[in-house]
């Protein structure tokens, strides 16, 4: 008797690739942010339609918005006032940097943080490709002036 054999190849992207690391920086962001709780939302993981496209940022960040229970939005279409990227254990740098200069920038993000888990770095990007870098200290966002202490983020 012949049996049929089907290969299966799975594609995974990228920005798909969630690791241990990955996941834990994601958490502190939000928990690091928190005490702007008053100010700013902080979304991890929110799917959005910007103008320049589909896009899934680690971390979102906007003001304060309102509630809304009972609609539900699963694809938000404004753009963050903070986009933040967690560096893949498997991704290039290029890919989170394409990213910012192509996706997030043409449709409004002000700043894009990169955050490198291996080297212990964060950087924010500007749409004018200026780009502030830290290493350790306390990471000071150039457009909403918060606050994050990289002794915290990297413990």
């Amino acid at each position: 008797m012949e049996t049929n054999r089907v290969e299966f190849l799975e594609e995974y992207h990228s920005e798909d690739i969630m690791s241990l690391n990955h996941s834990r920086i994601i958490n502190r962001v939000g928990v690091a942010l928190d005490r702007y709780d008053d100010e700013y939302d902080v979304f991890p993981e929110l799917e959005l339609e910007l103008s320049t496209g589909k896009c899934k940022p680690d971390v979102a960040i906007y003001k304060n918005l309102p509630s809304d229970w009972f609609n539900d939005i699963i694809y938000y279409t404004q753009p963050p006032i903070i986009a933040v990227e967690v560096l893949s254990p498997k991704q290039a740098v290029t890919d989170l940097t394409d990213k910012a200069m192509s996706q997030y920038f043409p449709a409004g993000v002000q700043v894009v943080w990169l955050i490198i888990p291996t080297l212990r770095i964060t950087q924010a990007i500007l749409p004018d490709g200026s780009i502030q870098t830290w290493s350790n200290g306390i990471m000071k966002d150039p457009i909403t002036g918060m606050e994050i202490d990289l002794g915290y983020l990297f413990k």
